[in-house]
């Protein structure tokens, strides 16, 4: 056994977990771990401008690649209340980070020390477990539970916080024995897949939903193979965007009353079995429940058993991992199919082509100040199909839903839950951080952006290069067309006439000086005509520079996106597509 100091143990801990990734910023109550980080020197560090961005970098680093788990470290006291947006943001979406606070000392915890506050209890509710170890020896095996329980069952955070004294507490401790804890996961049993089996072929239009747990299950591969063995259509949730890719012949859309495609719900309306797989029928998702059910049953199968009938009682529900479903129904899959013919859902599969190849959105507009919708077709023109898209909340995040092209998974990466804004710009940071091979371009509306705006020197420090997209119309648009339900457009314009920048012609701050001054690059786009040379301009220069790249559009002020209350009812506040010239970057064109 080696004697050293509690925080020692720690750092080799997350080594051996595989978490040397961190983001956060130093301070006197954490300064002992931040100590050992630099005397092991295999730790990773990105230095955040305010803990709550920090918090965001390591969510959307761990949602970059299967098995990552991102760290978020600061200090006593506000630092660790500042990360309670970031652990709601990564609970809602079943994201494992972990974040490690200092605290004062131990004889000081209820002595109203300078920044001591009792955060384990202010986080309990948006952690899977939040603990203040007051005994030195407990460290390594507290480190080594969060990670057996942020991998245990529905992934999710964890806080530990360390008292100073504790993280200095000399320990005998021996990395050389150490072993991550064994995780087990739910699996559906044989009967259950039989059973789900028997419902699927007794259908004439089945339909999968495809959730976020599979990504958690590294298993997109696995229901794409599923699908293809049976020819049933998949519809991919917000948190499952990418799972298959979006011009794969069995993708049927998206389905809600935002985040959703014309085709996707008209799909869900005219099938009669739904298989929901790691999902979570989000309220964006099902809209009105008793339209989004009628005519059809349902499977749910989720690895949180509470899951089940949280939102509607399904026909019958599993409790089981997505990876370890799909594995037992392939397998049954194959099996019966070696016994004798499957049902043919061909003629089905091609109706959803069908509605695929017409009910679409227009895209191409000429207007100037430019329509949003034409920024998405230029987006999808301009942009790779290996391309990472990073969004959280808003019309810029609704209509890019709607109009965007996603050919993986891991590349459409957005806070589905909570969607704090503020939340694109570090999660893209991290995601960069996490896949830095790989070209990002994240998706902001004005005040989204300039919510964390001061973490763009992070990126211009640590040189993490990708393009930011900046939907510029001056107003908090979602709000404002929510407040038309009230008949007001109250306190949502972000429009002034800028003193120092004139040329901004009343849209408020001028992004462009804030990027520069902060060590970014930015282009600035006024005309519909120049938005794909500008992006391609952007890629190019955030791969040579290695720093990030804000490209602003100056949009309309008002624009309604498509929206409504079921996913009968979503109302088109602008023309749809009637030709291929009207959406000529549709997966598939019109005619």
């Amino acid at each position: 056994m080696t004697r050293m100091q509690a925080v020692d143990a720690a750092v080799l801990i997350l080594e051996k977990e595989g978490a040397t990734q961190t983001f956060g910023l130093p301070g006197a109550a954490i300064n002992p771990l931040y100590a050992a980080m630099r005397r092991h020197g295999g730790m990773q560090h990105v230095l955040a401008r305010h803990v709550e961005a920090a918090s965001h970098m390591a969510e959307g680093y761990t949602r970059a690649a299967a098995g990552n788990i991102g760290v978020c470290l600061g200090t006593s006291g506000p630092a660790g209340t500042d990360m309670i947006t970031g652990l709601y943001s990564a609970s809602a979406d079943s994201v494992p980070i972990l974040a490690i606070t200092g605290q004062a000392p131990i004889a000081k915890l209820d002595k109203e020390d300078f920044q001591a506050v009792d955060i384990a209890s202010i986080a309990a509710p948006v952690t899977k477990w939040a603990v203040t170890v007051k005994e030195a020896a407990q460290v390594p095996g507290t480190f080594a539970k969060a990670f057996w329980l942020m991998r245990t069952g529905r992934p999710g955070p964890v806080l530990i916080d360390l008292p100073i004294d504790v993280q200095q507490a000399e320990i005998d401790f021996d990395i050389d024995t150490y072993e991550p804890l064994p995780v087990s996961r739910p699996a559906a049993t044989e009967a259950q897949v039989n059973k789900v089996f028997d419902m699927l072929l007794a259908a004439e239009h089945p339909v999968i939903v495809a959730g976020g747990g599979i990504l958690n299950a590294n298993a997109p591969d696995k229901l794409v193979e599923v699908a293809e063995l049976l020819g049933i259509p998949v519809i991919p949730t917000l948190m499952g965007w990418g799972i298959i890719p979006d011009d794969h012949p069995l993708h049927a859309g998206m389905v809600g009353i935002q985040t959703a495609h014309r085709y996707g719900n008209e799909t869900l309306l005219a099938s009669d079995f739904v298989l929901g797989i790691g999902n979570r029928w989000a309220n964006r998702h099902t809209g009105a429940l008793d339209v989004y059910t009628k005519g059809r049953k349902f499977v749910h199968v989720d690895i949180e058993p509470t899951q089940i009938g949280r939102v509607f009682a399904p026909d019958y529900g599993v409790v089981s991992d997505a990876g370890a479903f799909l594995d037992a129904f392939l397998a049954e899959a194959k099996r019966r199919k070696a016994n004798g013919p499957l049902p043919d859902y061909d003629v089905w599969a091609k109706d959803c082509q069908q509605r695929k190849a017409t009910l679409q959105r227009k895209t191409h507009f000429d207007n100037v100040p430019i329509k949003p919708q034409r920024v998405y077709e230029a987006m999808n023109a301009a942009f790779s199909r290996e391309t990472t898209y990073v969004s959280t909340i808003g019309l810029s995040q609704i209509a890019g839903a709607q109009l965007l092209h996603v050919f993986g998974p891991r590349r459409w990466i957005n806070a589905g839950q909570a969607g704090p804004l503020g939340w694109t710009l570090p999660a893209a940071l991290g995601v960069a951080t996490g896949q830095p091979d790989r070209p990002v371009v994240a998706l902001s509306g004005d005040y989204d952006f300039q919510f964390l705006i001061e973490e763009l020197a992070v990126g211009a420090q640590h040189n993490i290069g990708y393009v930011h997209v900046l939907v510029n119309n001056s107003y908090l648009g979602l709000i404002r067309q929510s407040q038309r339900a009230f008949d007001m457009d109250y306190y949502v314009s972000l429009a002034f006439e800028n003193i120092n920048s004139p040329e901004v012609e009343g849209y408020g701050v001028d992004h462009l000086k804030v990027a520069e001054g902060l060590g970014c690059k930015a282009i600035r786009v006024h005309n519909p005509d120049d938005l794909e040379a500008a992006f391609k301009k952007a890629s190019a220069m955030a791969a040579e520079l290695k720093v990030p790249v804000v490209v602003e559009v100056i949009l309309e002020r008002v624009t309604n996106i498509s929206m409504g209350g079921a996913v009968d009812s979503v109302t088109e506040f602008e023309a749809v597509a009637e030709s291929a010239s009207d959406a000529p970057t549709a997966i598939l064109p019109i005619g």
